[in-house]
């Protein structure tokens, strides 16, 4: 029987979020009934309201969030209500050339849930990255729900489910951060700082934080930079050459993805280093680069998606390193607000003043 519960719901492109009763599914074959405690306010959330993404509405808005089983349906073993989970925006299918090939970060065919939540009137919803939780249940696909120590704290676990989980990776896994690197991320908001985090994690020796804001760069020494630039009166490229002997950081992770980021990036890697684009463009942006310097300085130009994760590894490690102290995710929770707060919350990410407002239910 479906159930009826309050959701955040993006009704046309543009226009403010509403608060709506919507109908939630039992779980059918594979899926699961999640019950959510707390979900991060992303910027995804926002392209999604304002129809950068696609032109799906009606949107059910909300994707990093944490909570527990509620219900699952047939053929699901590996969970049980009361479980307490991460929801993961990528579930691989086993079975695409990408999980065949080994690479199952980078599954072709990730996993939702087969049937819809609706309007009241039976309109579908799109739910955002295959999740929909600015509600108080949704329903996902089983492989989405990540189950972990319940110890940690709803707010700052379900972080982990997008935006740390994004720039962690993007230094980990992407970016291979190794023990005695030379770090520089551009871009101090919420994925920027989980890059510094990870970087630090990973033993870097020099984490070097670029932005244009003061008040991101003081935050930015409490993940692990050792140094800051402010780029808005300081060439960033000269500011991390001269804080690396001359040569360029190792790792450069792009956090902001812009072309201006991006060639600032390109330019402040060391010979043979790596550059990491995990910031989203916004679709009618350009890059153009002289083909004599790709080849002159060599290295590697990757993009990170999602960090280059396997929410089933990464998400139960990273609560780890939470709970035992290392990774500060309580760090990235600036204020913590209700269900009809999602729209005001979109201002302040605008004029940078939080990390992450996190919706708690």
């Amino acid at each position: 029987m479906p159930h009826e519960v309050h959701a955040v719901v993006a009704a046309k492109q543009g226009a403010p979020v509403e608060l709506q009763t919507i109908l939630v599914p039992d779980p059918g074959p594979g899926d699961v009934l999640v019950a959510v405690q707390a979900c991060g306010v992303c910027h995804t959330d926002l392209h999604y309201r304002d129809g950068a993404i696609n032109d799906e509405f009606p949107f059910l808005l909300g994707h990093e969030a944490a909570g527990v089983i509620e219900a699952v349906g047939p053929g699901v073993t590996d969970l049980a209500p009361g479980d307490f989970v991460v929801l993961a925006w990528r579930a691989p299918c086993g079975s695409c050339r990408s999980c065949r090939r080994g690479r199952p970060w980078y599954c072709f065919d990730s996993r939702n849930a087969a049937q819809p939540m609706t309007l009241l009137d039976g309109t579908p919803l799109s739910p955002a990255l295959g999740i929909g939780a600015f509600a108080e249940k949704t329903l996902v696909a089983a492989g989405q729900a990540v189950k972990v120590d319940p110890h940690a704290r709803p707010e700052a676990a379900g972080l982990i489910g997008c935006g740390v989980m994004a720039g962690y990776g993007a230094a980990v896994h992407t970016g291979a951060v190794g023990s005695g690197d030379t770090v520089a991320v551009i871009g101090c908001g919420g994925v920027g700082n989980a890059a510094i985090a990870g970087a630090s994690v990973a033993g870097a020796r020099r984490i070097i934080a670029v932005d244009i804001d003061d008040r991101k760069l003081d935050g930015a020494t409490r993940f692990g930079a050792t140094h800051t630039v402010n780029s808005r009166g300081t060439d960033p490229v000269e500011a991390v050459r001269g804080l690396t002997g001359g040569h360029g950081a190792d790792v450069v992770i792009d956090a902001v993805g812009r072309p201006e980021t991006y060639r600032q990036a390109f330019s402040m890697r060391d010979l043979a280093g790596t550059l990491v684009q995990v910031g989203v463009p916004e679709p009618d942006m350009h890059i153009e680069l002289p083909l004599l310097d790709l080849f002159s300085r060599g290295g590697a130009l990757k993009s990170s998606w999602y960090g280059d994760c396997l929410p089933s590894r990464d998400f139960p490690v990273l609560i780890d390193r939470y709970l035992s102290g290392r990774l500060d995710l309580d760090g990235f929770v600036t204020e913590t607000i209700a269900l009809d707060e999602v729209e005001s919350a979109f201002d302040k990410m605008r004029d940078g003043s939080v990390l992450r407002s996190v919706v708690v239910l």
